[in-house]
């Protein structure tokens, strides 16, 4: 509404962005980019005039053609927040002598973090983000982390979606904050020295965490000390603990390869052991248990295996649970008698209890559902007699569960509340498999009322990349569209790892239009089989998901209704050419460097949908952006808006709402975000004609 509140008066026809000529060459090819001059010359800062009055143009368009919809909105919204149970309370979790939690308010935007003492006492407030929050436009907490003496609890905070987050130090035994403060951070915060000392990540000037650092309480930052500095501009650093909390481990990675340092926690002055050195393509993690590390790692399988090693020769790998094509192995947890891994088998999510002196022994843990998704939930102690998951489907809310080790059982701890209603009765959901285009099958989640027409509306999601897979889990905001006669897809596409380690490799580098493709032919199928109709599909995607809607719509536009495209990577061969900016080498084992590489350059120019945006009818589409993006800036959907203008033949609504004080989330807050999945949800009624 802000655009609105600064016109004088509404608007009757969509912004047309300047054409400035302009063009750059690689490889002997020029490109023309008539609407660069959508990046401000002084980002991360936007203060360029004319750039700001675009963006503000077109927040007053989509405000201007959102208006006679704000009924549909509210209502959408209205229903969402009451299947949010506003009162709410985590499970309590035991972590030392202490108890913790987090609450809800009713009406509360963000949470207030709770502890009690195991053996009896009063509760405590240890961080209230009501309080932090207030008067801010945006609001998010990134790292908390409590110190083993359970006296002092670090956390940062970002207020304007830059992630440059400030970090605090809170005495939980007074309330007060400690005048130690670290600006610019980008990381967990790790209590190391008996809690004297605490490791963190500073953000660099081109926004990359290429350090870990020391800081000793009460101590200026000038004299922080730099554990560990990162030379190759492609690798973020990241520091843990071991689940022992004996050793710090300071990893150093990119899309394809790590590294990984130990320091003793109790000593980080001390001398780094180097587990072995990187090797391009060989991904691994460590854990540390009674001088032997254990492994996860994919040098010798793509599905990754576990291997232990002695500490003193940490390089050195002995098998324990070997890759195979069957089963995914996505991660381990170490405690002190046992251990657990994850994977997937068959693409569903797989829960397992090993046993360090029997690598036969496997204790696999049952669920109720076909199909589903499970996962280890916090556990943070050390000795355990149970674990703490969680568990959710497409038809059942999230579930929390102990899991007990003596008896095998699954013991309810809570079940999601919706207090506006919820049968689960009236639903169904099944999988499918869709045979693409080269012949390989596409797994398809699909839920839908029991009661729902053939041919009717349906909304497709999908993302395919970074190896992310998208679970079949449970939302309650997609019940506005479930119980309205839609049927809710996910694409289970190549790119993501839903289906192990090559489906990813499957959709990423010169195999990246598999991608795009699996999406297209997935929507036909589901046309073919009658679940839809041509045109009354919806589609959505954020991020590099919304690089894929681009893609999809230059290649298909027909087959969709109305397309939400969220903070969209869709100016990808521009992004990939300008190494200055934050991410760009560390995604060049994603997508190619195409600096160096032609072939690279072709391939990203052929697909990139800024750059093959044409002259044809596009779909209805809604973009989004974040002013303080700092992971798809706000220019790439700006400029592929104002191409589009330009050159689609059609009369089909076109939208951009750039978030001026958020980043590449949106919107802060659980019901703020909210009302944002209401507008896209209105947009998507509106363009497909169903009655709301």
């Amino acid at each position: 509404m802000q655009a609105m509140a600064n016109s004088t008066q509404t608007p009757s026809a969509p912004p047309v962005a300047a054409k400035k000529p302009h063009s750059f060459t690689h490889h002997g090819l020029t490109v023309t980019d008539d609407y660069a001059w959508l990046r401000d010359p002084g980002y991360p800062t936007v203060t360029d005039k004319e750039v700001l009055a675009h963006l503000e143009a077109e927040n007053a368009w989509f405000e201007a053609r959102m208006e006679p919809h704000k009924p549909l909105v509210d209502t959408l919204f209205k229903e969402m927040r009451g299947r949010i149970k506003e009162a709410d309370k985590s499970v309590p979790q035991k972590d030392g002598d202490w108890l913790y939690w987090i609450e809800f308010e009713d009406g509360a935007e963000y949470k207030k973090w709770w502890r009690k003492p195991v053996s009896g006492g009063a509760d405590e407030l240890i961080l209230d983000e009501v309080a932090l929050a207030e008067g801010k436009e945006y609001f998010r907490l990134g790292a908390l982390s409590v110190s083993a003496d359970g006296k002092l609890l670090a956390y940062a905070i970002d207020d304007n979606g830059s992630e440059r987050f400030t970090a605090r130090i809170k005495d939980l035994t007074t309330g007060e904050l400690l005048p130690d403060e670290i600006p610019g951070t980008l990381s967990a915060l790790v209590w190391v020295a008996q809690d004297k000392g605490l490791v963190y990540s500073l953000a660099n000037e081109n926004w990359r965490t290429d350090n870990a650092r020391l800081h000793w309480l009460g101590q200026p930052l000038a004299s922080d000390v730099e554990l560990y500095h990162e030379d190759d501009e492609g690798f973020r650093v990241g520091s843990s603990l071991s689940a022992n909390e004996k050793w710090l481990i300071v990893s150093a990675s990119d899309h394809e390869t790590s590294e990984v340092r130990l320091i003793p926690a109790a000593d980080p002055l001390s001398g780094p052991i180097l587990v072995k050195p990187r090797e391009k393509g060989v991904e691994y993690d460590v854990d540390e248990r009674d001088g032997v590390l254990y492994v996860h790692a994919n040098d010798t399988h793509e599905n990754f295996r576990l291997a232990t090693a002695p500490l003193a020769a940490p390089g050195e790998w002995t098998t324990v649970i070997a890759g195979s094509d069957e089963f995914y192995l996505t991660g381990f947890d170490l405690f002190a008698d046992f251990y657990v891994i994850e994977g997937r088998r068959a693409g569903l999510d797989q829960i397992e209890l090993r046993h360090y002196d029997d690598p036969a022994y496997v204790q696999p843990i049952k669920f109720p559902e076909a199909s589903y998704s499970a996962g280890l939930a916090d556990n943070p102690e050390w000795a355990v007699d149970r674990l703490r998951l969680s568990y959710e489907s497409m038809v059942s809310p999230a579930t929390v569960y102990d899991y007990h080790l003596a008896d095998k059982s699954l013991e309810t701890l809570k079940v999601q509340e919706i207090p506006s209603g919820y049968d689960a009765s009236l639903y169904r959901t099944e999988r499918l498999e869709i045979t693409a285009r080269d012949g390989t099958a596409i797994p398809v989640s699909v839920v839908m009322r029991r009661d729902r027409p053939e041919g009717g509306p349906l909304y497709l999601y999908g993302y395919g990349a970074y190896g992310i897979s998208i679970d079949p889990g449970f939302s309650t905001a997609r019940l506005s569209l479930v119980d309205r006669g839609f049927a809710y897809a996910i694409a289970h596409i190549r790119g993501g790892d839903d289906l192990g380690r090559a489906w990813y490799k499957a959709g990423k580098l010169e195999r990246r239009t598999n991608t795009f493709n699996d999406f297209v032919d997935v929507a036909r199928d589901l046309i073919a089989r009658g679940h839809t109709q041509a045109g009354k599909i919806a589609i959505a995607g954020g991020s590099a998901g919304g690089e894929l809607m681009g893609a999809v719509i230059n290649q298909a536009p027909e087959l969709f209704g109305a397309v939400a495209a969220h903070v969209p990577f869709v100016d990808v061969l521009a992004t990939m050419l300008d190494e200055s900016l934050p991410l760009t080498p560390g995604e060049w084992p994603e997508w190619g460097n195409p600096i160096e590489d032609k072939a690279a350059f072709d391939l990203i120019r052929s697909y990139s949908p800024y750059d093959q945006v044409t002259a044809q009818a596009y779909p209805p589409l809604l973009v989004t952006a974040g002013l303080n993006d700092p992971r798809v800036t706000y220019w790439e959907p700006a400029k592929w808006v104002a191409k589009l203008r330009e050159l689609k033949t059609d009369g089909n609504e076109l939208l951009l709402k750039t978030n001026m004080g958020a980043g590449h989330g949106g919107k802060s807050g659980r019901f703020e975000s909210l009302r944002e999945t209401a507008e896209e949800f209105a947009f998507i009624l509106w363009q497909l004609g169903v009655e709301a």
